[in-house]
């Protein structure tokens, strides 16, 4: 199977050649790293070392990112796209425990999650986590237990999905949409490391106006949404 690993950047200099070396020393994938137009200089950081690089010309955030990671993905026939953070967080090796779940036919979305057989931390963060988890299983009948982390598998229907839905974003409403569509999801576990440089975009109020906003779009938007016929 051809698979594809989408990399968002923005502002990733410090982190994107250690993220790069990783993923091409610990998998045999392709890779696109997709550019949100950062400030500091990723994208020279990029050139100087002839990675794989798309590079938006204006901040768009992440939806945006992996939207046009997943358009070039479809339009080059993968069969799997992943999507990878850029920060140093996420570990490459675990990648294939995700692309094997889905080549064998065990689900169409893979989610690298912290929390299969680790313990949920009773913190003000994984708080908004299990409120979405909450609600997930009450409007899909599943429980998804890690439900924002940002590593996860798509197979072609999922990768249809995202390019003929231009709403569809990379956060925990869409998972209830794949599931609501008749994919199956599936969680792996992983450990997703510490950021070493830069900082999180989600500061507490921030983070709270996620879990609202993200709680909303389950409710009120994926929830009614229709199997294809």
């Amino acid at each position: 199977m051809k698979v594809l690993i989408i990399i968002p950047a923005y502002n990733e200099a410090q982190n994107i050649e250690k993220t790069v070396k990783d993923v091409t020393e610990n998998t045999n994938y392709d890779y696109i790293i997709v550019n949100d137009c950062s400030k500091d200089n990723t994208k020279e950081v990029c050139e100087k070392n002839h990675y794989n690089m798309l590079s938006l010309p204006i901040n768009y955030g992440l939806t945006s990112g992996i939207q046009l990671g997943m358009k070039y993905a479809y339009k080059n026939d993968y069969d799997i796209a992943i999507q990878f953070d850029g920060d140093g967080q996420h570990e490459a090796k675990y990648l294939k425990n995700l692309v094997q779940e889905i080549e064998n036919g065990n689900a169409d979305i893979v989610i690298g999650s912290r929390f299969v057989t680790e313990k949920k931390p009773f913190t003000l963060r994984m708080l908004g986590s299990r409120i979405i988890t909450f609600f997930i299983k009450i409007t899909t009948g599943h429980t998804i237990k890690d439900s924002t982390s940002g590593m996860r598998a798509y197979n072609k229907k999922a990768i249809w999905e995202f390019n003929r839905n231009a709403s569809l974003t990379p956060e925990p409403d869409t998972l209830v949409y794949m599931m609501k569509k008749g994919l199956r999801v599936k969680e792996i576990q992983v450990e997703i490391k510490d950021r070493e440089f830069g900082e999180s975009y989600l500061t507490p109020m921030k983070s709270a106006k996620y879990m609202i906003n993200t709680v909303c779009s389950i409710v009120f938007i994926r929830a009614i949404t229709r199997r294809n016929k």
